[in-house]
């Protein structure tokens, strides 16, 4: 059964109007602002401070994210990041900066734990936006970046039990449950999988940022789906759709399903959304509208029409206004998702907007 159009726009109504009445998140506070996925709790907090020592936005934006790409606990991203069907830790990453209005990207680049600062590089010291594979690797090389080894022997256990568990066609033996890896517990605890055949997860950080004087810019990064096929680009480095910054409008970006936020091209419709007037909150949930609405192939549709995957969207306004709206208000292990911000009350989490409740 489709979703129908009506009840799409019902439940975007519902949202929009909860949130003029005050109970839904976001202050109208002044600037500078920082907002993030929820992982980017820390990074927004060192974002506005150094946006409040002076720092461009896009310096102080990448500062912040380089904080969780370096941690290897989250294994979404930079170092420790879960790697791809073949052991390998590949990395996606774009910067945005609203006072030039240039960008930089890389894909699929490997031994490299701070990819944003590779992509900054491009936007920088070179004539292109987006180097992938080799060339960016070699771009890496040539500016001084070693060749790490970021697959973390946590890592190394998720990905080599969902090896053993990919087929029961292979050579690899099942391990039985009592015998699963604390770090594979973990992972499984965290990311709510029952079944590691089909891996849907994976993650990011994107962070945009608004100083005082109103200059935008904006930051994603990420190690990208779960197991992912080598070479798989997702969003986080296609500027448009895992960050878009125009610096009289506004800096948006997204996490979670890359290939159905690059068909819409989110981050761009956000900002174009914003342009029009809408609160960046309103204008997350319209992109993701029009992700659930042109959605049409079988296979990534729940019977009642729904999509059966997640996209959270984030956002702020040249005014410092600031939203962030997720397909689902749960995940899958029954988590409200929320997502960080840091403004002159502090760094906090706050529950993000949605445009259904449950799948």
């Amino acid at each position: 059964m489709r979703l129908s159009r009506r009840e799409l726009l019902r439940t975007t109504a519902a949202v929009a109007a909860l949130a003029q009445t005050g109970q839904a998140q976001g202050k109208e506070g002044g600037r500078p602002v920082a907002i993030s996925s929820a992982n980017g709790l820390r990074a927004v907090e060192l974002a506005l401070r150094r946006m409040q020592e002076g720092a461009d936005p896009l310096d102080a934006a990448v500062a912040g994210v380089n904080l969780v790409e370096d941690d290897p606990a989250d294994m979404t991203v930079g170092y420790g990041g879960v790697p791809n069907e073949e052991g390998v830790v590949q990395f996606d990453a774009c910067v945005m900066h609203g006072p030039s209005g240039r960008a930089g990207a890389v894909a699929a680049l490997e031994g490299v734990k701070n990819p944003t600062k590779v992509a900054k590089l491009v936007m920088e010291t070179t004539d292109h936006v987006l180097l992938v594979g080799p060339g960016a690797r070699h771009f890496a090389t040539v500016n001084g970046f070693g060749n790490e080894n970021l697959l973390t022997e946590k890592a190394r256990k998720v990905w080599l039990f969902w090896k053993q568990n990919l087929s029961d066609k292979d050579k690899w033996l099942e391990p039985e449950p009592d015998r699963y890896p604390p770090e594979v517990k973990e992972f499984i605890e965290q990311f709510g999988w029952d079944d590691f055949r089909r891996p849907q997860s994976g993650g990011t950080i994107h962070l945009s940022a608004v100083d005082t004087r109103g200059d935008l810019a904006g930051c994603t990064s990420t190690s990208g789906l779960f197991f992912k096929m080598p070479g798989r680009v997702g969003d986080s480095p296609i500027i448009g759709a895992g960050c878009f910054t125009d610096n009289e409008v506004g800096s948006a970006g997204g996490t979670g399903r890359g290939e159905a936020n690059i068909l819409v091209s989110g981050g761009h419709l956000i900002v174009e959304f914003m342009r029009q007037g809408k609160h960046p909150r309103e204008a997350c949930l319209m992109t993701l509208e029009r992700i659930a609405r042109t959605t049409r192939e079988k296979r990534l549709l729940f019977a009642n029409g729904r999509p059966k995957f997640d996209i959270s969207f984030y956002a702020l306004d040249k005014a410092g206004r600031y939203g962030s709206a997720v397909m689902y208000a749960f995940s899958t292990i029954g988590k409200r998702r929320q997502f960080a911000v840091a403004d002159a009350s502090g760094a906090r989490k706050e529950d993000c907007a949605f445009l259904f409740e449950r799948r």
